[in-house]
């Protein structure tokens, strides 16, 4: 526990009476679902592998759940069935006594690096999962990269969020424009949301330059509910100010004289992140935690990578309110400092049975646990 960056006293901010402790060290950890049975599992894609975590005294105990995949990253129960986002398929498994077993292939041949046409060149090939009250099957598919408009009429369409009817079936896309919908989740009233990593360096619609003082606060990123055929834009068009119900206008790069996508006529997106934010793992919680953060989303803030000064990343709060998202809160903070250094980058947090919320950080190698007072 006390290896790198925990070889010197580190504080992060949290609510006033709540606790936060390194509860197990996890290397490179990324998303995290809990199982029915009481587990926390990790997504690891650098090595190919799903860990299961047992809580225990003073922390936590880890043995491998699955190995030998390609890139898993998103994971999502359904009663006893585990899906699994590799980035080349979405796959399930039957669930039980700590085991996954029966792997069948719900959707294959998704693209990745390692597809042909591409040659190697995908900036956004992890993908993640949800199921929807009704039993079908949601996925991410990421852009290739930054302003890579081809990939709006690829086979399968990438930058789009697709859906797996129940019971099975070709998978359609159910929301395009979707640069790369790393959150992903499904609402206490069944509606599925996205968090989603936008674009970079766009121009300043007054100028037609890159002005990196225009980049560092344009466009926010989008945490917008899905319909089905919800249109985000990307990459012609650009959501502009908020934070919520934020219009899109017109990207000046890709799309000058609107020819493209008209973009006002796309809805407003619903809520939004400053720009550059890497908002990446996305849940809901519904009555584990105590007010005021009962109900409401989680999302993951990873930080900027590209903005000067960077921005700082966070585990954030959006109270749920009848039936969409107020504004974002921070729920937790302090991971980077004043001179742009950091010791930890949230990926995920999910709230855990005992009503704790469970955050990972890739970049610290950690699995923390938030405590409300008194759990």
């Amino acid at each position: 526990m006390d290896a790198a960056p925990f070889d010197e006293p580190r504080q992060a901010t949290v609510p006033q009476g709540w606790t936060m402790s390194v509860w197990a060290r996890v290397p490179k950890a990324r998303l995290a679902r809990w199982t029915p049975d009481g587990a926390l599992l990790v997504s690891l894609p650098s090595t190919g592998q799903i860990v299961r975590l047992v809580p225990g005294d003073g922390g936590a105990r880890s043995t491998p759940l699955l190995d030998g995949l390609t890139q898993p990253h998103g994971m999502a129960f359904a009663g006893s069935t585990l899906y699994v986002a590799e980035s080349d398929e979405i796959v399930a498994y039957d669930y039980a006594d700590g085991r996954a077993t029966n792997r069948r292939t719900v959707v294959a041949g998704l693209p990745d690096e390692e597809s042909p046409d591409l040659r190697g060149a995908y900036a956004h090939a992890l993908k993640s999962v949800t199921v929807g009250p009704d039993g079908a099957v949601y996925f991410s598919i990421g852009s290739t990269g930054n302003i890579s408009a081809e990939d709006r009429v690829a086979t399968p369409p990438r930058a789009t969020i697709m859906r797996v009817p129940p019971g099975g079936g070709p998978a359609e896309p159910f929301a395009t424009g979707v640069r790369n919908g790393t959150g992903l989740a499904t609402a206490p009233d069944g509606s599925v949301w996205t968090a989603v990593n936008g674009r970079d360096n766009v121009a300043d619609p007054a100028t037609g330059e890159v002005d990196p003082d225009y980049v560092n606060d344009h466009p926010p990123e989008q945490l917008a509910k899905l319909t089905p055929g919800r249109e985000l834009g990307w990459p012609y068009c650009n959501i502009d100010g908020g934070p919520a119900d934020v219009p899109f206008i017109r990207d000046v790069q890709t799309n000058p004289d609107g020819d493209e996508l008209d973009c006002a006529a796309l809805p407003p997106v619903e809520q939004s992140f400053g720009a550059h934010s890497a908002p990446l793992g996305l849940s809901f919680v519904d009555g584990e935690l105590p007010e005021p953060y009962a109900r409401g989303a989680l999302v993951g803030i990873h930080g900027s990578w590209n903005r000067r000064p960077p921005r700082a990343p966070e585990v954030s709060f959006y109270p749920w309110r009848d039936g969409d998202l107020g504004n974002q809160q921070t729920l937790v903070g302090g991971f980077q400092a004043e001179d742009g250094s950091r010791w930890g980058r949230p990926v995920d947090a999910v709230a855990g049975p005992d009503g704790a919320v469970y955050i990972t950080d890739d970049d610290a190698g950690a699995v923390y646990r938030l405590a409300p007072p008194g759990r």
